[in-house]
């Protein structure tokens, strides 16, 4: 694809996901790169500017005013709002371009989204289209993510829609991309899917830890969950038992994927969408008292998020050596 790339947050997410994009886009193009955190620009100017040219910029507005399709992956909805609506160095204040595309990547709240979008769009700044993803660090860093996408399926009519699929088909795989249908679509299918994977992560970690302590082998445990009614995506590839499923972040030490403290955040998400939506949260509101007294724990704090069985057993590391 023609043009230049901007991304905004080169996160544990983001870099892998910035990286596909460098490695794919034009290699005479420019990649414009911006995180608050400068050592993680120098890093990927290093260890990626072979490709083809990187230039690290001091704000989201000079990503935005060089850029013809602008990516960003940030924490929360307050860092998105400061992204795209600050008006000294956000993305509207950079020179108009009914053309450009903006693709938030980032989990919040879908009003949020949509205030940002439709604020963008009165302003002539581009078009913007949520596009949060699912996969984790190793999805991202395979290209295989999967996108909840705010915005109808391609035609060959609207050629924005065409852009927009093959920016995305760079990070992730297009069998995988859902088109929800309008904007803030995607966030509300997104925080659905969290709501969920956040509450199953949780269930299997006590599950496991009752098994265990009732004197079954972990091995043997993971086995009769797996192939019984108890089976789940996060009991295979986020099992948080160290050294039952080699792959996982809980046999390596717990190295991020989804760091403790944000699964405070996923899950409060889904308990404001129920709230809103006139559905009591039961599972959510249990789940996030434990993830607070968790992000809170040495044992947790910026590590995976299924360190949360460190917590809730009261186990050192050491004690799984």
């Amino acid at each position: 694809m023609e043009g230049n790339f901007g991304f905004i947050g080169l996160g544990a997410m983001g870099f892998p996901m910035a990286e596909n994009i460098r490695r794919k886009m034009s290699s005479s193009k420019t990649m414009y790169v911006y995180d608050v955190y400068r050592p993680s620009c120098e890093r990927f100017v290093n260890e990626l500017g072979g490709i083809g040219p990187i230039e690290i910029v001091g704000s989201v507005k000079d990503v935005t005013e060089n850029s013809s399709v602008v990516i960003s992956i940030v924490p929360s909805a307050e860092d998105v709002r400061k992204v795209f609506l600050d008006g000294k160095e956000g993305a509207i204040a950079a020179r108009k371009d009914a053309e450009r595309l903006f693709l938030e990547c980032s989990t919040i709240d879908a009003q949020t989204t949509r205030d940002v979008g439709e604020t963008l769009t009165k302003a002539g700044s581009g078009s913007y289209i949520d596009t949060p993803v699912s996969g984790g660090v190793p999805g991202a860093a395979a290209g295989t993510l999967s996108f909840l996408i705010g915005h109808t399926d391609p035609t060959d009519s609207d050629p924005m829609s065409k852009t927009l699929a093959t920016v995305l088909a760079m990070m992730g795989e297009p069998k995988k991309f859902f088109y929800c249908g309008k904007l803030g679509a995607g966030l509300a299918a997104k925080i659905s899917n969290n709501y969920l994977s956040c509450t199953t992560l949780l269930a299997v970690a006590e599950a496991m830890a009752i098994g265990i302590r009732s004197g079954i082998d972990k091995d043997l445990l993971y086995r009769v969950i797996h192939n019984s009614t108890g089976q789940s995506w996060m009991c295979d590839n986020v099992m948080p038992v160290p050294g039952v499923v080699p792959h996982v972040p809980s046999s390596n030490g717990y190295k991020l994927g989804f760091k403790s403290q944000m699964m405070i955040k996923d899950t409060t998400l889904g308990i404001d969408a129920g709230h809103a939506t006139g559905i009591r949260p039961v599972m959510a509101e249990a789940a996030v008292e434990t993830f607070k007294k968790a992000a809170e724990d040495p044992r947790c704090i910026d590590r995976d998020g299924s360190s949360v069985y460190l917590y809730i057993t009261d186990t050192k590391d050491e004690d799984w050596k």
